[in-house]
């Protein structure tokens, strides 16, 4: 029993009838059918209940209230004589003799139907989300989150990990993002920073000889919006373990995330251990992702060596050439325009394509640049009459990445070649430990600097001698994707002072930068520090492919907008000068162009 109810809005069945209530709830909607009979439907956080109005006392106290009024209804259950089949109390209605108003709606109009808030603009739905939340199906996504998270937390705790939080304001650190400052008000001119991730602070509690930690941990990255990534703040379930490698790690989560998803998810059908592991070069050259959807069967092939041709530029020597296979394939002209168009737009590079006739012969797109070729190609690819041929072309890694967007596209496009309704869990490992810079071209980590390089100090050293390739390195990180959604990043860490200091050096830095940057860690890794490995997968990102939503921001309670601004409460907001002089803050105001 509740302390202002009986029951919940959810509860009454036939079984009830006779029996005195009182509910509470939101009166979601008012029908007049008389001069004074009216169906109103109360409303809370676990169901709906009809009330049948009967008499002008009680219509006086119904009719001057607007919508989403909160009520409180005192009266007797009875059988209902048109029973709701669709409704959980649908065989029962309230029949009143007192309606107490506990808040009014002050508003004629809402901004949107509460039960049609998800048509609704979202920026209305941002706006006004304390509304928003109040419709069940949105509603249901924060239930899940809650469930998830929980689920999480009892997995973690059995399998021994310790939930230790980790501090909020620390000190900047580069991550990979940019930081969100925050002013010391006690040292003027210095700021903390909000963590990205406790990386750092996890790493040392693996060397103060805690052996398993896990947090639902609070990350802040001033990084831009996507549809699977939620500006300013997210959650990770973030995990370290002492005296562990990869195949650790790797164990534990695939103990643990299975179960979730076979009983949280929308499909309850997700990958068992142990899950296919995937090396970066490979799943680059065979699905153009290094977070393939494995629900898609399509697969990407190389054609370069026969598909080289001097009269058409993307086919020039020196470019790659990849190829999708589609069999069976009947998409019209206008539709292969439209998705060649779309996948652009995605990869910024053009995709091309043929067709295979009933004669089994090249057709259409680039067809003639690849004639002089047909019969191999036809054996290569293993071409049929009636496939349809995705064919991307330019530097290495460009084609594999427009080929990646093009197969997902066809996947999701061409039906046959996408089982939907599973989880589809891989990992993906061997992740180069350098690359060449974009904008520096010079030698960069690729991943992350913290990893164990594949070899150790030995590799290092052979790099420094010029006796090995420092991008032929590869490195002990892995991430965790499931359905094409990256779900997490991790690494074997790189614990040794002496192998950290080498790494660094490959990139330019010296020891005097790394103890200058990271001064903790690697003053902590001095006195002896355990092999320890962890990951962090984001609960946001989980939680969105448990409920089957495409937006991050509908499993979120208060999300930001695209634009990183919480429109509700006005966030970021200007403040009072006060306290920008009490924070040692002057603002300048950019000169106009």
């Amino acid at each position: 029993m509740f302390q202002n109810r009986t029951h919940n809005c959810n509860e009454l069945r036939i079984e009830n009838v006779g029996e005195r209530v009182r509910i509470v709830g939101w009166m979601e909607n008012v029908r007049e059918v008389g001069q004074n009979l009216a169906f109103v439907v109360v409303r809370d956080f676990y169901g709906t209940t009809q009330v049948v109005i009967e008499t002008e006392d009680m219509m006086a106290v119904v009719k001057p209230l607007n919508k989403e009024s909160t009520i409180a209804v005192e009266g007797t259950v009875r059988e209902r004589a048109s029973k709701n089949p669709k409704q959980a109390t649908g065989d029962i209605e309230v029949v009143p003799d007192k309606i107490e108003v506990l808040g009014k709606c002050l508003y004629n109009e809402l901004p949107f139907e509460i039960n049609r808030s998800r048509d609704a603009d979202e920026s209305l739905r941002l706006k006004y989300r304390y509304l928003d939340l109040r419709n069940p199906a949105v509603k249901q996504n924060i239930i899940l989150r809650c469930n998830v998270v929980a689920a999480l937390r009892q997995a973690m705790t059995a399998h021994g990990f310790l939930e230790i939080t980790t501090p909020i304001l620390t000190a900047s650190s580069p991550e990979g993002a940019r930081d969100y400052l925050v002013p010391a008000r006690k040292h003027p001119g210095k700021f903390y920073a909000l963590p990205q991730a406790p990386q750092q602070f996890k790493q040392l509690l693996m060397t103060s000889g805690f052996d398993r930690y896990f947090q639902i941990a609070p990350c802040f990255r001033d990084e831009d919006a996507r549809g699977d990534r939620s500006p300013g703040e997210f959650y990770q379930l973030d995990m370290e373990m002492a005296f562990a490698d990869q195949d650790d790690v790797f164990a534990v989560l695939e103990d643990v995330l299975p179960p979730i998803f076979a009983k949280y998810g929308k499909y309850n059908i997700a990958s068992e251990a142990p899950f296919k592991r995937i090396a970066f070069n490979d799943a680059m050259d065979r699905y153009g992702s290094d977070k393939p959807d494995l629900r898609i069967d399509l697969e990407v092939q190389d054609i370069t060596a026969l598909a080289e041709n001097g009269e058409f530029a993307p086919f020039a020597p020196g470019n790659t050439v990849k190829a999708i296979v589609v069999t069976d394939c009947a998409l019209a002209r206008k539709a292969v325009d439209k998705l060649c168009a779309a996948v652009e737009v995605q990869a910024g590079q053009k995709p091309y394509w043929f067709k295979v006739d009933e004669q089994g012969n090249f057709a259409g797109g680039v067809a003639k640049f690849l004639a002089p070729k047909q019969a191999e190609l036809t054996e290569a690819l293993g071409l049929k009459p009636g496939c349809f041929v995705g064919v991307t072309a330019g530097k290495k890694r460009d084609a594999q990445k427009t080929a990646g967007v093009l197969r997902k596209m066809l996947g999701t496009t061409v039906p046959g070649h996408m089982d939907v309704e599973r989880y589809e869990f891989c990992w993906i490992v061997d992740f180069p430990m350098y690359e060449i810079g974009e904008e520096s071209g010079e030698l960069e980590f690729c991943h992350n600097p913290f990893s164990m390089p594949n070899g150790g100090l030995e590799i290092l050293e052979k790099a420094e001698r010029g006796e090995v390739d420092p991008l032929s390195i590869y490195a002990f990180q892995y991430d965790l994707v499931c359905n094409g959604v990256e779900l997490s990043s991790g690494a074997v860490r790189n614990h040794d002072p002496e192998i950290m200091i080498k790494a660094f050096e490959l990139v330019r830095l010296g020891e005097e930068d790394v103890k200058a940057k990271f001064p903790a860690m690697y003053n902590a890794f001095c006195y002896g520090a355990p092999p320890h490995a962890g990951i962090a997968p984001g609960v946001d990102r989980m939680v969105m492919l448990l409920a089957g939503e495409e937006s991050i921001r509908e499993i979120i309670p208060f999300p930001m907008n695209k634009n990183a601004q919480d429109v509700m409460m006005g966030a970021p907001s200007v403040v009072e000068q006060k306290q920008l002089d009490e924070l040692h803050i002057a603002l300048v105001q950019e000169e106009e162009a």
